[in-house]
């Protein structure tokens, strides 16, 4: 059985989910392909069969692997040979840590910011469940949130503090060289830039040179897909 990669998916294909972003990137990472399959977020059956509602989910032969953090560690621990996710245990450990800081503290902080052009980009099948769901989570309408973007990009400022002083001292998170870390959070910045024609981030600045280094990667794989390029 091919590899397989089911993925979250907007209209004109637009493929934005960060999670999925981080799975991508960390399959070209290790040198493996995977034929992608799109889901729609009302898609729930077609990803039944991985005991979840939720992508990405990786099926690999005989193998069904769900959630992001889990496909990274599946395809280091099963694939030891090929390029390293994490550089050991220790870089597992730090990986984690980006993990929790991306999904608690920046992924939020973005969400704010974008949500209403991720309303305006997912499927028309998905329109309904999406308003439904995240203004439960909101706890005001999609338009209220779109109408505090400004106070939400000043406040995402902040937040990015860690992120922007890291990168002025090393050209990518991990280091050196791009790793998981690398990946995680980018998935966020190509989140992003993927739904959203209002940058977060302008001028000169370190996260956005990174950003610049991450879509060069892998032939420039995260460019070849639909997205607002002024978007951070």
């Amino acid at each position: 059985m091919a590899r397989q990669l089911y993925e979250l998916v907007g209209s004109d294909d637009r493929r934005f989910s960060p999670y999925c972003w981080r799975a991508r990137m960390a399959l070209a990472h290790k040198r493996l392909e995977a034929a992608t399959v799109p889901v729609k977020f009302t898609d729930k059956e077609k990803i039944a069969f991985s005991g979840g509602k939720t992508v990405p989910v990786l099926v690999d032969g005989p193998n069904t692997v769900r959630d992001s953090w889990a496909i990274a560690t599946y395809l280091e621990d099963t694939y030891p040979t090929t390029n390293s996710l994490f550089g050991g245990p220790e870089g597992r450990a730090l990986a984690r840590f980006v993990n929790h800081w991306t999904d608690l503290a920046l992924q939020p902080a973005l969400f704010q910011a974008i949500v209403g052009d991720i309303y305006d980009v997912v499927d028309a099948d998905d329109k309904e469940y999406f308003r439904e769901t995240r203004e439960a989570r909101l706890g005001r309408s999609i338009e209220e949130v779109r109408a505090a973007r400004p106070e939400k990009v000043a406040a995402l400022k902040g937040v990015l503090t860690p992120l922007r002083m890291l990168l002025a001292e090393f050209p990518f998170v991990s280091g050196a060289k791009p790793a998981y870390g690398d990946y995680i959070a980018f998935g966020a910045f190509q989140w992003a830039r993927s739904v959203s024609p209002h940058p977060v981030l302008k001028g000169e600045d370190a996260i956005l040179a990174w950003r610049e280094r991450m879509l060069d990667l892998y032939g420039g794989l995260a460019r070849s897909v639909p997205a607002f390029d002024d978007a951070a």
